[in-house]
């Protein structure tokens, strides 16, 4: 029996290296390699070894019949993919089915080469990618950096917390934290705390993985209102960021419209209408389980402004939420449009996806009926958030479509229309695509430093992506050290950490971060939770000291 990749496949192609038949396409020497939602496993040619399923970070993949429910779509999936392909056969004098590429050893240094002091700004993903690499195919020493008392960026504060297998990459990053060439200086914010001619003095490189951790706005009046925020901020606010406080999100309103239909949105209406009992076997925040319990909240409205046949998310998602347990989802079938392109849609496209959907003309003047709903809004744009008069709250949406305008009651707005990186102090910074300039990863005019991850190319690509972008900037910086175009450190990483302890209030290193980690575990074994995070400052740097 065939093993297939699922829903949460991360396409970070580890599976792809093990595969000892080369049956999981695309590969990353393939041209679609990034193209495609999830990796895919060739039922003819696999061989039941389960390699790929033992190397997967995010258990994604598994044997085809024991996949059971929604997940067994995912075997047609994985096989439609090479519906079209040739039948497979042995290449000439081997009884291998497929041809291996040439091994390539790009990212390596010479074996005479002096070790490399690098630091990685930002634990996320990217940053945690980079450091993966330098430390498997170099003898660099490597300093994580990063503005918070604790490490995991996107994965810990990203991830909705109903995809606990996605947050299991993060179990990949954290071998790397007591590695013995890592040192962890969390609690620092680079530019401020300590500036980028700082880090660079005390380093042969350094590589920016500073995320996208700012949102895009929708530009319409009313966009400040009370009630108005971004996804960005509603995501923080599940996830216990402590950048965000536990009283930011109002629960109060019956309906929430959310204008998107990328995964964020999809993540903050799934979570929006989830039954509490489910999400409290999961690692949310405290505070948003204990809000979602006396949540009024019973239909989230998608806003997309164009059609089905355009959704900004995942098919795998959306197939998700189209079998989402308890919750009924429709399409508003308000525009001639929407079912067009649902009914002529192709087995690929993502509308398919939607063709068992009811679909029905809503009536807005009516309160949300009673249950749990999403409503697939299409052909749709905001045009204003309107209130009472006299009020600073949202109160109704107005909309524009081809039938005109629409007014939409709702206590809520969340805009998930896109992440945006933000400036750091000393780095160059392009505001029209909010990333840090760069070539292949180096960036202009300042020799050494580089960048990794959405600062470098913008907030597209998920968790995955980031191993061919960190392997990119790396073999560029590695290229520039063979060159001799790194400027050698003019202290030590010693002087570099006493610097960093004296310019930041609460700095924590590995042993605070193993603390924090088992003072989480802790507190979620008295809640009977998997996990309760801790959400604000004070309480992360008071539990890395009780180590």
């Amino acid at each position: 029996m065939p093993y297939v990749i699922t829903q949460t496949c991360c396409s970070d192609a580890t599976c792809v290296a093990v595969c000892p038949v080369n049956c999981i396409h695309p590969t990353p020497q393939e041209r679609a390699f990034g193209s495609t939602e999830v990796l895919h496993v060739d039922p003819v040619a696999c061989i039941d070894c389960g390699a790929c399923a033992d190397a997967c970070p995010v258990d994604a993949i598994h044997p085809a019949d024991e996949l059971t429910g929604p997940q067994k779509v995912f075997v047609a999936i994985n096989a439609a993919y090479y519906a079209d392909a040739p039948t497979p056969e042995p290449a000439a004098g081997s009884p291998i089915f497929h041809a291996w590429d040439r091994p390539a050893f790009e990212r390596t240094l010479p074996a005479d080469f002096p070790a490399l002091r690098i630091a990685v700004v930002g634990t996320g993903p990217a940053g945690m990618y980079t450091a993966q690499d330098l430390l498997l195919h170099t003898n660099a020493e490597v300093i994580l950096i990063d503005r918070l008392p604790v490490a995991g960026g996107l994965v810990r504060y990203g991830v909705a917390p109903d995809h606990p297998t996605t947050k299991k990459v993060g179990e990949t990053f954290a071998r790397f934290h007591k590695h013995p060439r890592v040192r962890m200086l969390l609690g620092v914010r680079a530019g401020e705390d300590v500036t980028v001619d700082e880090i660079a003095a005390h380093h042969d490189a350094v590589v920016y993985a500073v995320g996208a951790s700012g949102d895009r706005r929708l530009g319409v009046p009313g966009e400040d209102r009370t009630g108005s925020l971004s996804a960005t901020t509603f995501v923080a606010w599940y996830n216990a960021h402590p950048d965000v406080a536990p009283d930011a999100v109002d629960l109060s309103a019956e309906r929430v419209v959310v204008v998107g239909n990328g995964n964020v949105a999809l993540d903050v209406a799934r979570i929006l209408v989830a039954d509490p009992d489910a999400l409290a076997a999961t690692d949310i925040a405290d505070h948003a389980l204990r809000a979602l319990r006396d949540s009024a909240v019973r239909e989230v409205v998608l806003l997309g402004r164009r059609g089905p046949e355009d959704a900004a998310c995942t098919r795998p998602e959306l197939l998700a939420l189209a079998q989402l347990s308890g919750v009924e989802l429709v399409v508003d079938d308000h525009d001639p449009r929407i079912a067009a392109a649902i009914d002529t849609a192709g087995p690929d496209d993502i509308a398919a996806v939607l063709r068992d959907v009811p679909r029905t003309a809503m009536d807005w003047s009516r309160p949300a009926g009673p249950g749990r709903r999403i409503v697939l809004r299409f052909h749709s744009e905001p045009r204003e958030l309107a209130g009472d008069e006299g009020t600073a709250a949202i109160r109704s949406v107005r909309v524009t479509g081809a039938a005109g305008p629409t007014v939409i009651p709702a206590g809520m707005v969340l805009r998930a229309i896109g992440y945006q990186g933000t400036p750091v102090a000393g780095l160059p910074f392009d505001e029209s695509s909010g990333t840090i300039p760069h070539e292949h990863g180096r960036v202009a005019g300042l020799p050494g430093t580089y960048v990794v991850g959405w600062i470098k190319r913008g907030s597209r690509g998920g968790i995955g992506a980031n191993r061919a972008c960190a392997a990119e900037t790396v073999g560029t910086l590695l290229s520039d050290a063979v060159a001799g175009a790194l400027s050698r450190p003019t202290a030590s990483s010693k002087a570099f950490a006493r610097l960093a302890r004296r310019r930041g209030r609460h700095v924590v290193d590995a042993r605070g971060m193993a603390s924090i980690e088992q003072a989480e575990l802790s507190r979620g074994r008295r809640l009977g939770r998997p996990r309760s995070k801790l959400a604000t400052l004070p309480e992360l740097v008071k539990a890395s000291r009780r180590g």
